[in-house]
């Protein structure tokens, strides 16, 4: 059986390479905020995280949802058994939805505005691995994984948050940072709600360890 991050990852994929050759199918999908104002199209929300700009853009998440997505679902099958699956699709999908809201209330009808893409869910995931193991080592490009998580996370939120700020690149940090804040989010939600497994004091406990 397919693990969840795997079918994504295939649904992701046939999806996007679709998209590449077919703008109409590009058009249907991607994030335009006038659409859903006006035509009440909600579904971009979601859809626009299967369509990327071109190869290089699906690669990047993909590769980073990969790296991040098996390791988080097996911890979330460890965690919540038989739910662990159902959570893992609905932080995933929610991280779509939810990476999206302070762009579309900034966007509402600005018809020159459109976005794609699956990295706000794919931050959800990430940031959710280092919140359950902030020690895990993360490589920058062509640094190796050297850097522990709990440091890169900091780092990342706080360059999205300056970039989203700036603008002008082209690229929607605001939704990598508001993935990652859902990713955190979802972990502690689900954790307090369904197991006895205390993220908060895990997370803490692990840095002491670190310096220990």
């Amino acid at each position: 059986m397919f693990s969840i991050t795997v079918l994504i990852l295939i649904i992701t994929c046939v999806i996007s390479f679709t998209a590449f050759s077919n703008q109409k199918v590009m058009d249907d999908l991607i994030f335009y905020p006038p659409s859903i104002t006006n035509r009440n199209q909600w579904y971009r929300f979601v859809t626009n995280g299967f369509i990327h700009a071109d190869i290089t853009h699906l690669a990047f998440n993909m590769l980073s949802f990969y790296m991040f997505g098996e390791y988080v679902e097996k911890y979330f099958n460890d965690l919540f058994e038989d739910k662990g699956r159902i959570l893992f699709m609905a932080m995933y999908l929610t991280g779509l939805i939810i990476c999206l809201i302070p762009t579309y209330l900034q966007n509402k009808n600005n018809y020159h505005y459109r976005s794609l893409g699956a990295s706000g869910a794919v931050s959800a995931v990430v940031f959710a691995g280092i919140f359950l193991e902030p020690n895990i080592k993360i490589g920058l490009f062509i640094l190796p994984p050297i850097i522990p998580g709990f440091i890169f996370g900091p780092l990342y939120l706080g360059l999205s948050a300056y970039m989203a700020k700036r603008g002008g690149d082209n690229v929607n940090h605001s939704a990598h940072f508001w993935g990652a804040v859902w990713g955190v989010v979802f972990v502690i939600v689900s954790c307090f709600l369904l197991s006895s497994f205390n993220p908060i004091l895990n997370f803490i406990e692990s840095i002491k360890a670190y310096f220990s």
